[in-house]
């Protein structure tokens, strides 16, 4: 699907409320365009929703506008170089970043990583990097968020309707 068309169709799901849909999407165009920042910082905005500040930081990261709350909470959910390189999604070279604040902090992050590892790191060879992700099966988390709790109740709520309906039918089958 063309970029504008998905673009299009994200604005729809956030009107009618559809934010799982919407970040979802969004994160299929990020990596299908990792060098668009404005494709990431759309992403932020709607983890800022569920009140997800690791995310968010985690988006904004290439950002000089950044919120340094959400970056610290980014830096300590993915505390490892590894972890950060996995989680910002960049591929290629950092001189591709459409900014020189995105490629200083795309070169940190591998630097880092290629210091601690003792070798060097490659954006597009995460097994160059996995050494740092040994040990861990799942990228690390925080506690829930109010915002979290709410879309996993909201989506329990959906299912348990869809249920009670399907029984309905299933009853109205048999009579």
């Amino acid at each position: 699907m063309p970029l504008r068309e998905t673009l299009t169709r994200i604005d729809a799901d956030l009107a009618a409320g559809r934010v799982p849909v919407a970040r979802q999407r969004l994160r299929g165009l990020v990596s299908s365009f990792p060098y668009d920042l404005t494709l990431r910082r759309r992403l932020a905005e709607v983890h800022r929703l569920y009140g997800d500040a690791a995310e968010a930081g985690r988006w904004m990261y290439l950002e000089e506008d950044r919120n340094a709350d959400e970056t610290a909470a980014f830096e300590a959910r993915y505390a490892s170089p590894g972890w950060r390189m996995k989680a910002l999604a960049w591929q290629g070279p950092e001189a591709k970043a459409a900014t020189v604040f995105a490629e200083e902090q795309l070169v940190a992050v591998r630097t880092a990583c290629a210091e601690e590892l003792g070798h060097p790191v490659d954006w597009n060879d995460p097994a160059s990097y996995q050494d740092d992700l040994e040990g861990e099966h799942e990228a690390p988390s925080e506690p829930w968020t109010v915002g979290g709790v709410l879309a996993g109740v909201g989506c329990l709520v959906a299912v348990i309707g869809f249920l009670a309906i399907w029984v309905n039918g299933l009853v109205a089958l048999f009579d």
